[in-house]
């Protein structure tokens, strides 16, 4: 796992273990020297993510849409700063750089790109990791859904298998580098 494209929200969350998470899963990246790829903002989970992981020395692409850059206060001390000129393009981008996902706590852009990867990794289109940081339980409810989707054979159980999910953030990274083998 040389590159993950990070998932996460433009706002912080009301807890600080959102926070916290985050800058646990960047300092485990960058003792593994991963590179990361994100929103390219400056706010929320986002600014958190870019932050902690320039502060540790590494390699940062940020990907953002013109329509977003004074919404989202575009990150400009990152290493890459990459503007495109919609979400479409931005999900793609993001794609094309990372060889793997992580979804962190967020909002329903980062469902968005997270349902996307994991319709284009059943599909066919990619054979990236797709992964969930489960911090606090955030997306416990969101599983209980995939998992009636299974029971109710909407989504087949090899496919929902495939998908990494952990509260740990160490542990989530473990498990990632494990199906890279």
């Amino acid at each position: 796992m040389k590159s993950v494209a990070i998932f996460c929200g433009s706002q912080a969350g009301r807890q600080e273990t959102y926070r916290q998470a985050a800058e646990d899963l960047v300092d485990a990246l960058m003792e593994r020297g991963v590179s990361i790829v994100y929103g390219g903002g400056n706010v929320g989970l986002m600014g958190i993510v870019a932050d902690r992981a320039m502060a540790k020395g590494g390699h940062v692409i940020g990907v953002i849409p013109n329509a977003l850059v004074e919404m989202e206060r575009a990150h400009n001390g990152i290493s890459e700063l990459i503007h495109v000129d919609n979400m479409s393009d931005r999900k793609q981008k993001m794609c094309e750089l990372a060889d793997s996902f992580i979804t962190l706590s967020g909002g329903t852009g980062s469902m968005d790109e997270l349902f996307q990867e994991l319709t284009h990794r059943q599909v066919g289109y990619h054979s990236k990791t797709c992964a969930i940081l489960n911090t606090g339980g955030y997306y416990n409810h969101l599983l209980a859904w995939l998992q009636n989707a299974v029971d109710e054979g909407f989504i087949d159980k090899a496919r929902y298998d495939q998908l990494i999910v952990e509260a740990s953030p160490e542990d989530l990274i473990s498990r990632m580098m494990e199906s890279k083998q």
